[in-house]
């Protein structure tokens, strides 16, 4: 959103208008938006028009990604992966606008061929480029709860051996906190569990429920000193790690 993407809340709009329904048939519903996606895949026989209405709405211009300064600190920061579960491609526009080379996952083929050398880009939930990877409807979701996909066993290969960064995730999400619960689990049983990487999350406010409950699984909860607004916030903190790392 912080390069004018739709919200979520959009989306949900664009699925109810396009069933007929109205709002209040979601009121109080957690993840409404994968139960309207289920009820328009199955009238519509597929998500074919969703994902297209997706890839039109859901497109920045190149300017406005490449004079984003949070994608441009992304950039600069030179992670070695980054998971994203957003659809778009802003991520890549940001790497080609700076010039620098990367690799995109979103399927097992593209898991064979990706090298370590660059940044890897990996599509959690998906691509619109290719309409069966994405995850979007509730038993897309369902699905995805056994974490036995390709994608889901890179994760936790790369969450068991290296320092995670959690940005704009809802800590609150049941999918991922099943996934963090499994991966602490790992390490658990393993009798080795004090020498896990440690984890981080950012969020915009302090929440000390989520503090606590977190710090069980091995991840610490960072949040910035004032209120600057999220996206504002959020630039700061990366700034500051930015400039406390070497030159990439």
């Amino acid at each position: 959103m912080s390069v004018g993407l739709p919200s979520w809340q959009d989306l949900i709009d664009h699925l109810l208008h396009e069933l007929d329904l109205d709002s209040s048939v979601i009121d109080g519903m957690r993840d409404g938006h994968q139960m309207l996606a289920e009820l328009y895949r199955i009238k519509q026989g597929g998500i074919g028009p969703l994902r297209s209405w997706l890839d039109r709405n859901w497109k920045v211009s190149e300017d406005k990604v490449a004079t984003s300064k949070l994608h441009r600190l992304i950039v600069e920061l030179n992670f070695p992966a980054i998971y994203t579960t957003n659809y778009d491609r802003n991520l890549e526009t940001a790497f080609e606008a700076h010039g620098r080379p990367y690799a995109k996952i979103s399927n097992a083929k593209d898991i064979a061929s990706a090298t370590d050398d660059v940044t890897q880009i990996i599509k959690y939930h998906g691509d619109f480029a290719d309409d069966s990877s994405l995850v979007i409807t509730e038993t897309d979701f369902l699905d995805r709860l056994s974490f036995d996909s390709p994608l889901d066993i890179k994760f936790r290969s790369d969450a068991l051996g290296r320092t995670i960064l959690f940005i704009g995730y809802s800590m609150s999400d049941p999918n991922i906190r099943l996934l963090l619960h499994r991966i602490w689990q790992t390490w658990e049983r393993s009798g080795r569990e004090h020498d896990r990487p440690p984890s981080f999350v950012f969020m915009a406010s302090r929440d000390p429920v989520q503090e606590a409950l977190l710090a069980r699984w091995g991840i610490t909860v960072l949040t910035p000193q004032s209120e600057n607004g999220l996206d504002n916030a959020l630039v700061d903190f990366l700034s500051e790690l930015r400039a406390k790392i070497p030159a990439a």
